[in-house]
């Protein structure tokens, strides 16, 4: 199901973007990878044979002409991977800073519906396609100091099930994917940079990698037309929920 599929994956150039771009280009799909790194998207482009467009979700004008550039070049794309994401700043709520607060929310939620908005009416029209969001944990449970996070991550299962029910009546799938602890650099952006505090993160146990999660993408994604998985959560055999994890077991 997979091979020869465009796929277009937001938030390519690193972490579980970059994985599922490797694990998906070797399962024979043609790629569309956008990102805000232009040298990491070469470098993919050079490796991947891929599609590529400097874009940032949160600007929809960015997104309409990457958009239609690559329709002019390889058609409209049959998956959409919304994996652009983030956590910025890890302050109580009564101490946070309301410009990271604007940057959590247009990426997550507002740039995750912009792509969508831009992408779906393509597969309803060629009456096929499948829409995979990337969410979180923090969709299920809230942490301390993860309010706005959560929020977002919150509104984008939302987001989900809302597309999902609007698109009833057409082939076109969303699914929605909720990754626990993945050692990533999500962490240094949440702590505005403090790799050593990011690392602490995953102090005692065994986190998921980056291609774990692309394996289960591409699992959700590889599945006959008749099968959807709604939403998938998969953690780090460590991680329980949000609060109990097993820091004995590394």
């Amino acid at each position: 199901m997979i091979r020869d599929q465009l796929i277009l994956i937001t938030g390519a150039t690193a972490g579980i973007g970059a994985a599922t771009a490797r694990r998906l280009a070797r399962d024979g799909a043609r790629l569309a990878l956008w990102a805000r790194r232009a040298d990491r998207l070469a470098q993919l482009a050079d490796e991947l044979g891929a599609f590529t467009a400097v874009v940032d979700v949160r600007d929809r004008a960015m997104i309409a002409a990457a958009l239609e550039e690559l329709i002019a070049q390889a058609g409209a794309p049959e998956v959409l991977i919304n994996n652009a994401g983030l956590g910025a700043g890890f302050a109580r709520f009564h101490e946070g800073d309301p410009r990271d607060w604007d940057v959590n929310i247009d990426t997550n939620l507002k740039g995750a519906a912009y792509v969508a908005r831009a992408v779906i009416p393509h597969m309803v029209a060629a009456g096929r396609g499948h829409v995979v969001n990337i969410g979180s944990t923090a969709a299920h449970m809230v942490a301390p100091r993860g309010h706005i996070y959560a929020a977002t991550k919150h509104a984008v299962r939302a987001l989900s099930e809302g597309m999902s029910i609007d698109l009833a009546g057409t082939p076109v799938k969303v699914s929605l994917i909720d990754p626990g602890y993945v050692k990533t650099e999500f962490g240094v952006v949440r702590f505005l940079g403090n790799v050593e505090r990011a690392m602490e993160t995953y102090r005692g146990f065994q986190p998921l990698s980056p291609e774990d999660v692309a394996d289960a993408i591409a699992y959700v994604v590889g599945l006959p037309a008749h099968v959807n998985i709604a939403d998938l959560v998969i953690v780090p055999t460590a991680q329980r929920n949000m609060y109990v994890i097993d820091r004995t077991t590394e």
